[in-house]
């Protein structure tokens, strides 16, 4: 699947603080998670609270199986949780979860594929298109992508 022609993260080299709110809570919930898997702790209960802050508890755990899905292919690259800017992997999968809330399906696809083999991404982006209904049921949307 060609992955070129994907619209440009609006948030790539972009400092954290910059972030509109769905995207900065996703961002800290990766990077909770990621911190918490790289030490062997549970990944989950590290990711939840900034959820569980909003009361979007639901929204984690399809967090959680997007991660261990692509964790399970390819080791992403993720910055410290007080860090203040962007990864490029970071904004990558960000951009994938935006375009499964706001895209359609096949561009969320082709963006979790520059990150994923095709399987483990269609995957993924199950689960990404879970965690985008649980925030857009709660009012919470990604930041649309730029058009043309």
């Amino acid at each position: 699947m060609p992955t070129h022609g994907l619209p440009t993260w609006p948030w790539a080299d972009s400092v954290t603080d910059d972030l509109p709110a769905p995207e900065a809570l996703l961002l800290e919930g990766m990077r909770r998670w990621e911190t918490a898997a790289r030490e062997g702790m549970p990944a989950l209960p590290c990711a939840s609270p900034p959820f569980i802050t909003e009361d979007l508890g639901a929204a984690a755990v399809w967090l959680d199986l997007m991660l261990l899905t692509t964790r399970r292919e390819r080791e992403l690259r993720f910055s410290r949780v007080e860090d203040p800017v962007l990864a490029e992997d970071e904004a990558a999968l960000l951009l994938a979860c935006a375009m499964a809330q706001r895209g359609s399906r096949p561009q969320a696809l082709a963006a979790f594929c520059r990150l994923l083999p095709p399987l483990a991404a269609y995957s993924a982006m199950g689960h990404a298109l879970r965690l985008g209904a649980v925030l857009r049921r709660a009012g919470w949307f990604m930041t649309p992508l730029p058009r043309g």
